[in-house]
């Protein structure tokens, strides 16, 4: 799907196209804004090691972004001054847009970027209400069609280059349940120039909804990524990010071009500075590394 101006009845069309069969195209969104603070789930914040990002010399705040169904809700952050700036798509954990990762959108925009994070959850319910993660697993997480969440990040791609974002330097970056669907949309996108995927899952079972993992879109990747991974993440065992080395090995050229960074030592959410599992270290030093991925491949 080409980046255009506007929400087209191309990408409508194609939007359909990519889902299960029912009505879900039909669904309109029934969060209307994004909420402030944090996910009940994710309670207590850990105060004394997030970090708050000034917005001064931004234009930050929650903005509409023209989707299927209606307005997405999602937070944009960007430099009050210049133009045609390159995008960078953000991709929530599975706790929604919440302050981590707007502040996440004002970092990069104090970088330089336009980052957008759109609440890709919006048509099924509110993350941040849920006080239980697993509930919020079954009964919200579970329900997202992995095709119309990379058609719902083609219309913030298109809407970037409307607002002043250069439509030739596109990149995406994820967290978590976001890091895996990086991976999916630089399979998707050609004019993604580059991903970074923050401890995204790799390989798993399939669904009706998640029909494909990214270990199975190696060779239709379209830009390289960058994997930042924890060595003690629980969930997603070293034997899987060896899997995943493999196949980029025997992919194409933007797999072969992709690479891993593991922090032999670090847990899940080793960069999510707001919970227990935040590793100042291997946070920064993986902030770095995406910044120079990025400058590397012309984002």
């Amino acid at each position: 799907m080409n980046v255009g101006p506007e929400w087209s009845e191309t990408m409508k069309a194609e939007w359909d196209s990519l889902l299960p069969a029912g009505d879900m195209s039909r669904r309109g969104f029934v969060v209307g804004s994004l909420a402030a603070g944090f996910a009940l789930a994710v309670q207590p914040v850990m105060a004394q090691t997030a970090i708050t990002t000034r917005a001064d010399g931004l234009e930050a705040s929650d903005v509409k972004i023209p989707a299927q169904g209606g307005e997405m809700p999602a937070y944009r952050a960007r430099p009050l001054k210049g133009k045609k700036w390159p995008t960078v798509l953000v991709v929530q954990e599975i706790f929604g847009v919440h302050e981590y990762i707007k502040d996440i959108c004002r970092r990069l925009a104090h970088q330089g970027y336009l980052a957008i994070a759109p609440e890709l959850y919006a048509r099924y319910g509110d993350p941040r209400k849920y006080e239980d993660v697993q509930q919020l697993l079954r009964e919200l997480v579970s329900k997202i069609p992995d095709g119309e969440v990379l058609a719902d990040l083609d219309a913030c791609a298109a809407w970037a280059v409307q607002q002043g974002g250069d439509p030739e330097r596109l990149g995406i970056t994820g967290f978590c349940w976001g890091g895996r669907i990086a991976w999916l949309y630089c399979a998707r996108q050609p004019k993604a120039k580059a991903g970074v995927a923050w401890y995204g899952r790799l390989e798993g079972d399939k669904t009706e909804l998640t029909p494909r993992h990214p270990i199975d879109v190696v060779g239709e990747l379209k830009a390289p990524v960058l994997g930042l991974y924890g060595g003690a993440d629980a969930g997603i065992p070293p034997e899987s990010v060896e899997r995943m080395r493999k196949a980029l090995a025997q992919g194409n050229a933007a797999a072969k071009a992709s690479e891993f960074k593991v922090y032999r030592d670090a847990p899940h959410a080793f960069h999510a500075d707001y919970r227990p599992s935040f590793r100042r270290e291997e946070a920064a030093d993986g902030w770095k590394r995406m910044l120079a991925w990025f400058k590397k491949k012309s984002v």
